[in-house]
């Protein structure tokens, strides 16, 4: 307190004069319209820029909460959209009604990548699922633009999943304007491209033709984007290999949604009686 005292005893004569200019700066504010207009303006733009940092600073630390509200947003509209699109109608009469069921075959489970491996010739992911979120092995796992992966060892809380870059990984596939199938394999070569093998040679083919899962099994829906025809090796050859452009950034994921098909269990009980 006595600091204080003293300090305004030593600086009274400067702080009377602020305290005059402050006095002065409110009265010209006040009866000169002019002034008192540059003044509103200047005090909006200083205030609206500090808010506009602000507000920067703020949404930038949010981003995380809302990239995550956006991810499960995704997955209800991939799990409303797969419902409609694997819709099947089955008309009853009802009197003069028909009855229609709808009956949805694949459902959508988000999770993240926690370990991604694509520099050795068998590549895995670690994702943050397993078995307490309904997971079991041969489960596909895709994203927003693509394949990525089959799960393989499922555990309590987190799974390891195939990747497409792994040698022993093969994948039905098709060409998207056609209904020629082939198998996806990888030569451990480039991370970013994989190859297409077994398409019949009458399949006419060209640079830039898109490839999709065939639904040809219980792993993934028909038409999960895969890549991009980039080139065809020995393509004269019976044994023509198409080398395919990912659409994903191998080395660059995070956010995946992992297949679920209800039908699974009932095809492979069917698959077993047929082989016995």
């Amino acid at each position: 307190m006595q600091q204080l005292i003293y300090f305004i005893q030593k600086y009274r004569y400067f702080l009377f004069f602020l305290f005059l200019e402050l006095i002065a700066f409110q009265l010209i504010i006040n009866n000169l319209s002019f002034h008192k207009s540059k003044f509103i303006n200047s005090a909006s733009s200083i205030t609206g820029g500090f808010y506009s940092k602000t507000n920067s600073m703020r949404d930038y630390f949010q981003l995380d909460i809302e990239n995550k509200e956006l991810l499960n947003e995704n997955l209800i509209l991939r799990n409303k959209l797969e419902k409609l699109s694997q819709s099947i109608d089955t008309p009853a009469l009802t009197g003069i009604f028909e009855k229609t069921d709808f009956r949805q075959r694949y459902s959508y489970i988000q999770g993240r990548i926690e370990k991604n491996q694509f520099r050795s010739n068998y590549n895995f992911l670690t994702i943050n699922l397993g078995k307490k979120d309904s997971l079991v092995p041969e489960m596909g796992v895709i994203n927003s633009k693509g394949i990525l992966g089959i799960t393989e060892n499922v555990l309590h809380s987190y799974s390891r999943v195939r990747s497409i870059l792994n040698k022993n990984s093969k994948i039905n596939a098709k060409l998207k304007n056609s209904n020629y199938f082939g198998t996806l394999t990888w030569d451990g070569l480039d991370y970013n491209s994989t190859q297409l093998l077994d398409i019949p040679r009458q399949a006419r083919l060209k640079v830039g033709d898109t490839i999709i899962t065939g639904g040809m099994s219980s792993i993934f829906p028909e038409g999960i984007p895969i890549g991009s025809i980039d080139n065809i090796a020995n393509e004269a050859s019976i044994k023509r290999i198409i080398n395919i452009k990912l659409f994903n950034d191998m080395s660059s994921l995070k956010n995946i949604y992992v297949v679920k098909d209800f039908d699974k269990q009932q095809l492979m009980n069917l698959e077993k009686t047929s082989n016995e």
